[in-house]
């Protein structure tokens, strides 16, 4: 073929090219412009308003950090439009997964959340009670206060929150004042005053007391007073439930006591200690949010500890300890 014929060639051809673009074109473009409707029409939808398969792409996006997977995206999203499965069922399973609860840590930013978290899951696993007294259990803004705010699964006849009047208390925790109410779980009311100072119950009269992050902000003096006191209004086999910062690991985190209003920050030994020369037997010692190999070494590590949220065995490596003691029987 000469040149000229080769050059008329490609030009024929580029024609045959030019003319099927310009025929696909407008085809692009309208395949683009339904796209971009069908996005924007996505976009303003609430979740449980998503169609099944967005809805699961959603869900797996947002909880597992990961794009579905089959077979559970087609059965999933199928079971939806079947009517079989809602949104929040689809939620639901992602949450009550071990997946989502062992293998999507926290981040370091999540720190204070996931300790949150694991005082509530510490808190479920405590025992039924009917009469309660909590220390320091006041709640900034709910006056049901923390241990139902918490998830106390039991129903109770009374709970008595001990915290001092809010006037009194350090900026970081002043809220309003709150006055007897009934819960779900049942009636709540309000002694403002010291937690070393229990007058108001009778001895043997109470089953169970909790100190919630409180016994940090007292004396170590104080604090045997507080335990004198929870363990005179203890029924015989009543139970107090403690959890608090671990001097151990928040020395490891800083210096200084890591709250302002901190008078002490106890190791698992010392608390231990403490508890049962108050006359307490020891039934668990456990601790929330595992600082893992780290702490062994003698290394504070923030990842690891909002990661490992939960209760745990290794108390004496946790950010916080929680102890379930019990008041002998026979006393």
């Amino acid at each position: 073929m000469s040149g000229q014929d080769q050059s008329a060639g490609k030009a024929h051809g580029a024609q045959m090219v030019g003319a099927a673009v310009s025929k696909v074109t407008p085809q692009l473009q309208r395949i683009e412009r339904k796209v971009r409707r069908e996005a924007t029409r996505l976009a303003g939808l609430s979740f449980a308003q998503l169609p099944p398969r967005e809805a699961v792409r959603m869900a797996y996006n947002v909880l597992l950090r990961r794009e579905p997977d089959e077979p559970a995206w087609s059965d999933q999203a199928g079971a939806m439009a079947a009517g079989l499965l809602s949104h929040g069922d689809v939620v639901d399973r992602i949450r009550c997964s071990s997946e989502y609860r062992t293998q999507v840590p926290v981040g370091e930013a999540g720190f204070h959340s996931s300790l949150h978290t694991s005082r509530c899951e510490f808190i479920i696993g405590l025992p039924p009670a009917r009469r309660i007294v909590d220390l320091g259990g006041g709640h900034t803004t709910d006056s049901r206060g923390a241990l139902v705010v918490l998830g106390y699964p039991y129903d109770f006849d009374e709970l008595v929150v001990v915290d001092l009047p809010p006037d009194d208390r350090h900026p970081l925790y002043h809220s309003e004042r709150f006055g007897a109410g009934d819960t779900e779980r049942g009636k709540v009311r309000y002694e403002y005053r010291s937690m070393a100072d229990l007058s108001f119950a009778d001895d043997a009269s109470v089953d169970l007391v909790y100190s919630g992050q409180s016994i940090e902000h007292v004396t170590e003096a104080d604090g045997d007073t507080v335990l004198e006191e929870a363990f005179r209004i203890l029924r015989p086999g009543g139970y107090m439930a403690i959890d608090t910062p671990n001097g151990r690991v928040c020395r490891l985190q800083q210096a200084g006591f890591i709250d302002p209003d901190h008078e002490v920050e106890y190791t698992l030994d010392e608390l231990r200690d403490k508890v049962t020369r108050a006359g307490f037997d020891v039934l668990t010692e456990r601790g929330l949010n595992w600082g893992g190999p780290a702490v062994t070494a003698g290394e504070f590590d923030p990842v690891a500890l909002a990661g490992n949220y939960g209760v745990h065995y290794d108390a004496e490596a946790c950010y916080l300890l929680a102890l379930l003691i019990q008041k002998p029987a026979g006393r």
